[in-house]
């Protein structure tokens, strides 16, 4: 796979990077049900050697454990790839996942994820979540700070607004900016991602096949039956009359993806990379044989025609 500069970096990165949010398990607010960190292990395994260099998480993952399951995967591996990872969103002894943009609570974050990752630097650390925004700047001047002092090599946001990241532009350059990027969710297309590419920030987009929807192996029985303790069943999307919608789509993905013997995840991903904003997509995977689901994104181009082929679809269908 080619690479791609990301932002003011010096980090070159595959199109498609690892996405560590589903191995956290469940057990928490926002987690994907349960996992077998065997499976996760293999899956980290599989990206790495199909070419991924890069792997994203954050520390409320499964409060904590995606970035332990991170750090286990990469035990003994030659061919390491960059760590980003997130703070901001913290947790108490019951569980409960609350938000700190404070100085104190981002260091203390720091050295809790560098021992889960048992790494010595973090390749970039991002504020989740600009929340609560009145101490956006105290946050990004923390970063900054702990950029200058080795502890991380680059820092990003997540989430941001255009507002936000001119906010936090004035204290130090943003790397990277993370959003929610995919065809189910198109809004940050009208500002977000033009001013990122006017200001040379790095984008990964995170949930490029709608958190699973646009993959191809979502059905309508399968939502319905989505457990307690995945957050999507509690979510729009993944109920009618949404639902029947997105799985209309992925008919057509799927028609494109089988002209080229592709899957519908991967032109889903495709998709997004499309736009020039985009830097890399954050692709997750359960297990190894997912991996074989969308790897091919990181090299497959879509035509023009099949661009406007799905267009068309979203504007008849918005």
């Amino acid at each position: 796979m080619q690479t791609n500069q990301l932002g003011n970096s010096d980090l070159h990165i595959t199109p498609i990077g690892y996405g560590a949010w589903a191995i956290g398990g469940g057990g928490w607010e926002f987690g994907w049900g349960e996992q077998d960190d065997a499976d996760s292990i293999a899956a980290i395994h599989a990206a790495l050697d199909h070419g991924i260099n890069w792997i994203d998480t954050a520390a409320v993952y499964g409060l904590g454990h995606s970035e332990e399951i991170v750090a286990q995967a990469l035990k003994g591996r030659s061919n390491r790839p960059y760590v980003f990872t997130k703070c901001t969103r913290v947790w108490d002894a019951s569980g409960k996942v609350g938000r700190s943009l404070k100085a104190d609570s981002i260091r203390r974050e720091l050295e809790d994820s560098l021992r889960r990752l048992q790494v010595d630097v973090i390749d970039l650390y991002q504020i989740h979540w600009p929340d609560p925004e009145e101490d956006l700047e105290e946050a990004w001047s923390t970063l900054a700070q702990l950029q200058k002092d080795g502890k991380v090599r680059w820092i990003g946001v997540s989430n941001f607004n255009v507002e936000q990241l001119q906010r936090v532009q004035k204290i130090a350059p943003v790397t990277s900016n993370q959003p929610p990027y995919s065809l189910i969710k198109r809004d940050v297309e009208n500002a977000i991602l033009p001013y990122c590419l006017q200001q040379n920030i790095g984008v990964i987009n995170y949930s490029p096949m709608g958190a699973g929807l646009l993959t191809g192996a979502m059905t309508l029985e399968r939502a319905r039956s989505l457990p307690a303790d995945d957050w999507r069943s509690r979510n729009a999307d993944f109920t009618e009359p949404r639902l029947l919608r997105h799985l209309q789509l992925v008919e057509i993905l799927q028609e494109i993806a089988n002209r080229h013997g592709r899957t519908a995840g991967e032109v889903a991903i495709a998709w997004t990379l499309n736009n020039p904003a985009v830097t890399g997509a954050i692709v997750g995977a359960r297990s190894a044989r997912q991996i074989d689901g969308i790897i091919g994104a990181g090299t497959f181009r879509l035509s023009a025609d099949e661009v406007e082929q799905i267009e068309r679809f979203c504007r008849e269908n918005p």
